[in-house]
């Protein structure tokens, strides 16, 4: 697929972006001429070989170590991101896990890891990416329509999570709005990637409950954000964006 050079210029840092959604951002990114950082914690192989096949076809790619629960390592990241390529104009935090388990057993170190990895890690990078983002800057999370319904049992935690995000990005957007920078959701439901695959029990259960009969591609969802990035969504701020096939229906 042929698509614009809308990013000419422009500098993204993508947290978790070396699988799945995260890898599928960086590669739409970099395609339509942003130079992309992306962080990642412990597929190094395939981390350093995404950032090299990109730089071989004519992308600016660099991948950079760091632990989403290190607040040192977060910053680190930006640092690292600005120094190399000269500023920061688009943040999409796609870090996550998904730890599930009754609410009676899940142990508390789930707990406080889920809101470490899928909300505080969020919050620093959007406070330090901000600090080096002028106007037409973008913060995209990726958050879960899970954040809105929950219909199978053990997610309570997860969907904790990912709601509080709605309420970050709509304090955010009124913080950085002046500014002239927004701050969204991208809200997927069941996605076909490594931490949920389109196989198995789970994802029978899953496609029954959605209007298209079929999980979504990661591609999908990084041309929402790549959207989202653009110069044609600049009056979108302090949204929640679903694609989710119809999961939410």
């Amino acid at each position: 697929m042929q698509v614009d050079q809308l990013f000419t210029g422009k500098v993204a840092l993508v947290q978790g972006g070396s699988r799945g959604i995260g890898e599928a951002i960086v590669r739409r990114l970099a395609s339509q001429g942003a130079s992309v950082a992306f962080t990642y914690v412990n597929s190094a192989d395939k981390a350093q070989a995404l950032a090299a096949t990109l730089n071989q076809n004519g992308g600016k790619v660099l991948a950079i170590r760091a632990d989403a629960a290190s607040e040192a390592q977060i910053h680190a990241a930006v640092n690292h991101t600005v120094e190399a390529f000269g500023g920061l104009d688009i943040l999409v935090n796609n870090s996550g896990v998904l730890l599930l388990g009754p609410v009676e057993e899940i142990s508390l170190e789930d707990f406080d890891r889920t809101l470490a990895i899928n909300v505080r890690s969020v919050f620093i990078a959007s406070q330090a990416a901000a600090r080096h983002m002028k106007a037409g800057g973008r913060i995209i999370n990726i958050g879960s329509v899970n954040a809105d319904r929950v219909p199978f049992a053990g997610g309570s935690v997860y969907a904790m999570s990912k709601s509080a995000l709605v309420g970050l990005v709509k304090g955010m957007a009124r913080d950085l709005g002046p500014r002239g920078i927004t701050v969204n959701n991208v809200q997927p439901g069941p996605i076909d990637t490594d931490m949920n695959p389109a196989s198995g029990d789970f994802a029978q259960s899953l496609l029954k409950l959605m209007a298209l009969d079929r999980y979504g591609r990661a591609e999908e969802v990084a041309a929402l954000v790549a959207h989202i990035a653009g110069p044609e969504a600049g009056y979108i701020t302090g949204a929640s964006l679903t694609i989710d096939g119809g999961f939410g229906a």
